[in-house]
């Protein structure tokens, strides 16, 4: 965004990093992501087979609906510091609210499907509710006003099924808050559409290209945070045996692989790849699907991390084998796709690492946890080395973003 453009505003050559408030609302988040890590682990591991009435099918989905909803409002954070200066007052309070409303949702987030909903909703609604409305009054007669109503009026509409789904029965909370947001991320990739009010078209919106790849790098990282921090936890509750000792060196490597996978270049220069493109915003609203799906990747890993921490050598249940594998596979595919939004192109060693952990899950079903997280833990190793060999001797890649 251009200083002198009309807008109050107004992002400035100087405020296009993260600012101290912005990094102290993400630490919100590495509470909030062990809170979801802490829900499924009491899912799957304390009732595996689903015998209070939750199959690992549906509270997996459950708990996935409460990460959306918390990458719903860190998101809509990101986006707004980084299409607006961050260090203005009315931007301040804005991120104030989204910080106390996440704090809240992590709070309630093991009970938010049980006694807790109300407050999960009222936070998430809050926060969802009061971005557009404080920015429709903080641009005055600003042509961006347009958006932020239309913003504000899809908020209002599927704040009240989240309201509403808060009073009623698990079931039908859980399915009326899937809808609500499955309604707000359409309505985002659609450039909030509203019936006689238009759209707002990706292309028109500027932003701050190196200040949104910040951001997203940085809730990267918190994430990979997250996973330590669990491994840490977990292990440090149990017997210091051979094989939870095992599991714990195996978790710590793999954190540190996903690290090197994901800044081996591309994780890198994702801001240089914004700027680039002929359609920074585009290619940021990419950036940010590509970064969910690692996301969830991280937080797969980290409830596997728990599991086979505590249960090393144990016949296995299927959804354990689905969080320490398909874990690493979902980062691995959201690696992929990323390394197309800033190259261009995917290396092969991605998707052979896929197939090679992917093949054997039938076997691993009948081996215990520990088997499963070390041959995820060596696949990743062959991508890290397969990246180190192809960029060695050569320059650093500069990025080449198809948009």
């Amino acid at each position: 965004m251009r200083a002198g453009d009309g807008n109050p505003l107004a992002m400035t050559r100087t405020s296009q990093r993260a600012t101290f408030l912005e990094l102290f609302f993400d630490l919100v988040y590495i509470f909030a992501l062990t809170r979801i890590s802490f829900r499924a682990f009491e899912d799957l591991a304390l009732d595996p087979r689903g015998t209070d009435g939750w199959s690992p099918i549906t509270g997996g989905g459950k708990t996935l609906l409460l990460l959306l909803a918390l990458w719903a409002v860190w998101q809509g954070t990101a986006w707004t510091t980084s299409r607006y200066d961050p260090r203005h007052s009315w931007l301040q309070t804005l991120v104030f609210i989204a910080l106390a409303a996440s704090m809240v949702m992590g709070v309630a987030i093991p009970r938010a499907l049980t006694t807790a909903g109300m407050a999960f909703a009222v936070a998430y609604v809050t926060a969802q509710v009061s971005r557009p409305a404080i920015l429709l009054l903080a641009l005055r007669r600003h042509p961006y006003r347009g958006l932020k109503l239309r913003m504000l009026i899809t908020f209002s509409v599927t704040g009240v099924l989240w309201i509403a789904g808060a009073l009623l029965p698990v079931g039908t909370r859980a399915a009326l808050w899937a809808l609500a947001l499955a309604l707000e991320y359409v309505a985002a990739r659609l450039d909030w559409p509203v019936p006689g009010m238009g759209r707002s078209p990706v292309s028109r919106w500027e932003i701050a290209g190196e200040h949104l790849a910040e951001r997203y790098q940085q809730f990267f990282l918190i994430a990979l945070g997250e996973t330590i921090l669990v491994t840490g936890l977990t292990y440090s509750t149990r017997s210091y045996d051979p094989a939870p000792t095992a599991a714990f060196a195996v978790a710590v490597v793999t954190s540190v692989l996903f690290w090197r996978i994901y800044t081996q270049r591309a994780g890198l220069i994702l801001a240089e790849a914004v700027t680039r493109s002929r359609r920074p915003a585009a290619t940021g609203r990419s950036a940010s699907d590509t970064h969910l799906v690692m996301v969830v990747g991280l937080v797969a890993t980290a409830i596997g991390y728990e599991l086979t921490i505590t249960y090393p050598l144990r016949h296995p249940e299927a959804a354990w084998i689905a969080m320490i594998i398909g874990g690493p596979v979902l980062f691995l595919a959201g690696r992929a796709r990323f390394e197309y939004e800033v190259f261009g192109r995917i290396s092969p060693s991605r998707w052979v690492a896929v197939g090679v952990m992917l093949v054997p899950v039938p076997w691993l079903m009948h081996a215990p946890p520990l088997l499963s997280a070390a041959l995820a833990a060596l696949v990743l190793a062959g991508v890290a080395v397969a990246d180190a060999r192809r960029a060695r001797g050569k320059p650093p890649e500069h990025a080449a973003p198809p948009m």
